[in-house]
């Protein structure tokens, strides 16, 4: 029968349980071929589905049967978008018991190319696109949404998307594939998750070009008046669904550190891009040290890219020093930055805000190569957004200094990736410990084969967000980051280690997910920011919130 879950969406979508055609075209109820007997007839779907009823088991082959034959990503997108527009239900049983498959479908690499052709493949608009020109009416647009009860929101503006730049309006497949893997790694029901685009213009002049674009054909609004179209934003937000977790997702450097630097201790907020990338990448180097028998305070970073993602890491690698007695500028002077000009240092006058911690006194370097031979980190860690730059005479140098080095390689997708697996692997004679923002195939070097690590945030937010949503959390902090991080780590096996894979198997994401929001919520407790009274068995009380994409029955 119905839960009680289901009966809200009921509540807030119908007067009453919608019968016949409506049924069919509601993706959260809708069933398809699998409605029962007893059910046409009860609900008026007789002759409106063939008589024959199947199984949900029955529907998943005929979904993955079709899937498999498209011949592109992009079709396999295409694809899966408008069969969660259909029958959610299906969609997220085929994602969760598929998710090596289709995760590189729904989120990264393809979400990428589904972006930048997104007006072009548009089925049925997702979400709420909310303009500058709504200005003075954004609580009134936020009320339009189907759902009363909204508990985890992710919104963009769109202006720099993966590693492809501004893409405006088209950025609203960011938000709509964080979702959909919040509720496929963690449960959170898709009647409780909303993606927002905020669309202020673009400066792609590519866009304002195509006759298909989805948005504004405009420069992109700055300053004052886009400050103050945030904060009604996100004063709305607080009045029309006070619960919700409101996450920043894919907005410009500069505008990320200021909307987090002035939002984090207002409202249950955190930006995936910083704080998100931070936990994964942490719990990477953790479980990297479990294999060199390294300790993180003797460890030294060369990061390639000083943007929100970078800085984001650095901080919490600095954080996570500091937890173990180093002194702050001690630990952030194991953290070395080459941006698109050269090496950060003190002497340079162009440097923006954020990267100022970590602009130290040293002689200027001027690239990626100069830096490595200087410092002879243990770790290289690419968030630049430029393609190979991890070049073999860079990774050489690597192997030169450490017997394994690590190599992460975290830009997305796959096209900006800064070195390949194999490349890792062939130019350290198979000593390299790598990871990936974009999922690689296992490597076999001199007889021995590699599973890459895939840095992916999906190991990170959705826990995050399950233990913020199951217990009501008020804020969120950069400790609550560190405790996932640490748990995702504890979750790694001796034989995921053996294979040289630093995360462990997305087959066990939910598991996984689960051990993560317990690590979130018991942060939570001691520090007070949990209004849900605290369970005695917190964890069993966390994996009973979680959604299951099975069908109900109706009758």
């Amino acid at each position: 029968m119905l839960n009680e879950v289901e009966r809200t969406i009921l509540q807030a979508r119908h007067s009453s349980f919608p019968k016949g055609a409506e049924l069919l075209h509601d993706p959260l109820l809708n069933k398809g071929t699998a409605f029962t007997e007893e059910e046409r007839d009860a609900l008026g779907l007789r002759g409106l589905l063939p008589p024959r009823v199947f199984t949900q088991e029955e529907q998943l082959v005929r979904i993955l049967e079709n899937v498999r034959r498209k011949t592109s990503p992009l079709e396999k997108y295409i694809y899966m978008t408008s069969l969660q527009d259909r029958n959610a239900t299906l969609f997220y049983c085929a994602l969760l018991n598929n998710l090596d498959e289709m995760m590189p479908i729904i989120y990264t690499p393809t979400v990428g190319e589904a972006c930048q052709q997104y007006g072009h493949i548009l089925r049925r608009p997702r979400g709420l696109y909310i303009s500058i020109k709504d200005r003075g009416n954004v609580a009134k647009i936020l009320k339009n949404w189907t759902y009363d009860d909204v508990r985890v929101i992710v919104v963009t503006d769109g202006e720099r998307i993966l590693g492809l730049g501004d893409l405006g309006a088209y950025g609203m497949g960011i938000p709509v594939g964080k979702l959909a893997l919040y509720t496929a790694c963690a449960g959170i029901h898709p009647a409780a998750c909303l993606p927002i685009t905020i669309d202020v213009g673009t400066e792609n002049e590519a866009l304002h070009k195509d006759p298909l674009y989805i948005g504004l054909t405009q420069r992109r609004v700055r300053g004052s008046a886009y400050d103050e179209f945030l904060e009604e934003f996100v004063e709305a937000v607080q009045t029309v669904f006070p619960k919700a977790l409101l996450q920043f997702e894919d907005f410009g450097n500069t505008t990320a550190f200021q909307l987090l630097s002035k939002y984090r201790d207002r409202i249950c907020t955190f930006d995936d891009d910083i704080q998100g990338t931070a936990g994964v990448t942490l719990a990477g180097v953790f479980s990297a040290l479990q294999m060199t028998g390294g300790k993180l305070t003797d460890q030294k970073f060369v990061f390639l890219g000083a943007g929100e993602a970078g800085i984001g890491i650095a901080d919490l690698i600095v954080s996570a020093m500091v937890e173990t007695g180093m002194s702050l500028e001690q630990a952030r002077q194991r953290c070395w930055f080459v941006d698109s000009k050269g090496l950060v240092v003190k002497s340079r006058t162009d440097l923006a805000s954020h990267k100022l911690p970590y602009a130290h006194d040293h002689q200027f370097l001027p690239d990626l190569l100069s830096a490595v031979e200087a410092f002879r980190p243990n770790a290289i860690i690419g968030v630049s957004g430029t393609p190979r730059t991890f070049t073999q005479q860079v990774v050489e140098a690597m192997a030169k200094y450490n017997e394994r080095p690590l190599i992460m390689a975290l830009s997305n997708p796959t096209s900006k990736s800064e070195c390949s697996a194999e490349e890792a692997y062939r130019w350290t004679q198979g000593r390299a410990i790598f990871a990936s923002g974009s999922p690689f195939a296992p490597v076999t070097y001199n007889g021995q084969t590699f599973v890459p690590g895939q840095a992916n945030n999906s190991y990170i937010f959705p826990g995050v967000g399950l233990g913020i949503v199951a217990c009501e959390v008020t804020r969120v902090t950069d400790e609550m980051f560190y405790a996932a991080a640490k748990a995702l780590t504890s979750e790694v096996s001796e034989d995921d280690l053996r294979q040289g894979r630093i995360y462990p198997s997305l087959n066990r994401i939910r598991e996984v997910s689960a051990v993560i929001a317990t690590a979130v919520a018991e942060v939570a407790y001691q520090r007070g920011l949990a209004n849900y009274p605290r369970p005695v068995d917190l964890l069993g009380y966390i994996k009973a919130q979680m959604y299951e994409p099975v069908y109900q029955s109706y009758v």
